[in-house]
């Protein structure tokens, strides 16, 4: 049974006579009711301190879940972002590879025309030289038919030459 600071101020004893001093019973009484009635104050006062920490707490687990759960989804995101990025990444380094490619194949195409234009350009050069030493031998040819008959039927006049040109013509021929 629980007893209250105003059953112990109201407490009624008998009166006998070899009992106690009623002042200082009273007295005593009156202490134990006030500590009484401080300690019921401050244990109500602590149990409300109780129930304001202990939803505090609730309120702090809450968060702390809502935390733990946004850094988890941060966690995730970031390495999908991450993921994201190297698919990224690879996807760039595997289009320039493939441009790369074509940039070297097109320019060995490139060499190829180039190497067989070349070598046209040579065949064409040793067939013009070919029909220009025919040409001239042709027409050296033509000057030595013309410079004998100049001979044989008359005498050379200085207008014709020295016949250094002939050796200037043959050289040249030599040289192509």
């Amino acid at each position: 049974m629980k007893i209250t600071p105003l059953e112990i101020k109201k407490q009624q004893f008998k009166k006998t006579m070899r009992g106690y001093d009623t002042v200082e019973v009273d007295t005593f009484l009156e202490m134990v009711s006030n500590d009484l009635e401080e300690y019921l104050k401050e244990n109500r006062d602590l149990r409300d301190r109780i129930l304001e920490l202990e939803t505090q707490l609730v309120d702090y687990k809450n968060m702390e879940k809502t935390l733990q759960q946004t850094l988890m989804q941060a966690q995730e995101a970031s390495g999908k972002s991450i993921e994201n990025s190297r698919k990224e990444a690879d996807l760039i380094i595997r289009e320039a590879e493939v441009k790369a490619s074509e940039i070297v194949e097109k320019a060995r195409g490139d060499f190829a025309r180039a190497k067989e234009e070349i070598s046209t350009l040579k065949a064409r050069k040793e067939s013009m030289l070919a029909k220009m030493k025919i040409l001239l031998s042709s027409e050296l040819d033509l000057i030595r038919a013309l410079e004998i008959e100049d001979d044989d039927g008359r005498s050379r006049d200085s207008s014709h030459g020295s016949g250094k040109e002939h050796l200037e013509i043959d050289e040249i021929l030599k040289k192509l």
